[in-house]
């Protein structure tokens, strides 16, 4: 994957309990990882090629923090893994100009969203 100047590179979420992080990432996104052993686990990047970002068990926590948005095909479904994978909903799905969006805790109470873009209309 090649890095691009000025652009969001890479991403790092406290992880207190590594192996829950994982866990819950892998079950609610099937997101797969690179072990460095106790003390970090890197993000694979979506096709395969390097890494997005990192779970540190050192980390800051919280939802205080920059909001990590990720994409969804069905927002709805996402919800769904959401909960399934241990997390929890603190807004529920909602309308905005681009689309819908929610937003979400993780196991060790870091906070992102995700959102899914508006139906494009349809012509008659």
């Amino acid at each position: 994957m090649p890095h691009v100047h000025h652009a969001i590179d890479y991403i790092e979420l406290g992880a207190p309990d590594l192996a829950a992080s994982q866990a819950f990432y892998a079950a609610a996104f099937g997101w797969t990882f690179n072990d460095y052993g106790p003390a970090y686990s890197g993000i694979q990047a979506p096709d395969g090629d390097g890494e997005v970002g990192g779970l540190d068990p050192d980390g800051p926590v919280g939802a205080s923090g920059p909001l990590v948005l990720l994409y969804s095909d069905d927002l709805d479904a996402t919800v769904a893994a959401v909960l399934a994978a241990g997390g929890a909903v603190t807004r529920d799905p909602y309308a905005f100009p681009g689309g819908r969006r929610f937003y979400f805790t993780d196991p060790a109470g870091n906070q992102l969203g995700a959102w899914q873009p508006a139906a494009a209309p349809e012509h008659t």
